[in-house]
């Protein structure tokens, strides 16, 4: 496990090292670092956007969740999803941004109550920083998913309280 997720994330950054371009405007053409959420199926994601067009991103997310609530479990996930972006006013670098996503999770637990794999799509929203002296990107985003294949009963089919912040090195 570990050395299959060291090979993705060489993977991630090999390809984003080899599509480095200059940008004077204020824009980024990928950014690799951290989000933090409040979904059911990962708190502390590693984070990894690129555009693929001048608006349109494709954002990964590879993340995890614990929990010890009567028994403890884990979550582990990856997401993906595609965000168009449209500027806001006249500051450099801001943008907000829709698009939707998919995500898929697993649940580890030794209760069998607890554990199973889980499905989910998400329509996405948010805001968008790229600062224009140094190389950092700010996000916060809303992910109210929708269940397709839940794990266990504990998940609800639809769950509104997804948002999130993330913070990424760009290239």
């Amino acid at each position: 496990m570990k050395k299959k997720f060291c090979l993705a994330v060489i993977f991630v950054f090999s390809v984003s090292v080899s599509k480095l371009s200059a940008q004077d405007d204020g824009d980024y053409k990928s950014g690799i670092g951290i989000r933090v959420g409040g979904g059911y199926y990962d708190l502390i994601s590693a984070s990894y956007k690129t555009f693929i067009t001048s608006p349109g991103a494709i954002e990964l997310n590879l993340g995890f969740r614990s929990y010890s609530i009567a028994h403890s479990w884990f979550n582990l996930s990856a997401s993906a999803s595609y965000q168009h972006h449209f500027p806001i006013g006249s500051v450099e670098g801001l943008k907000w941004f829709i698009g939707g996503g998919v995500t898929a999770y697993n649940t580890f637990s030794s209760y069998e109550d607890f554990k199973g794999f889980g499905l989910g799509i998400f329509p996405t929203g948010g805001v968008d920083y790229k600062f224009g002296n140094i190389p950092l990107n700010v996000t916060a985003d809303f992910r109210p998913t929708i269940s397709i294949i839940k794990p266990y009963t504990y998940y609800s089919s639809f769950y509104a309280g997804n948002a999130g912040a993330s913070v990424r090195y760009t290239f």
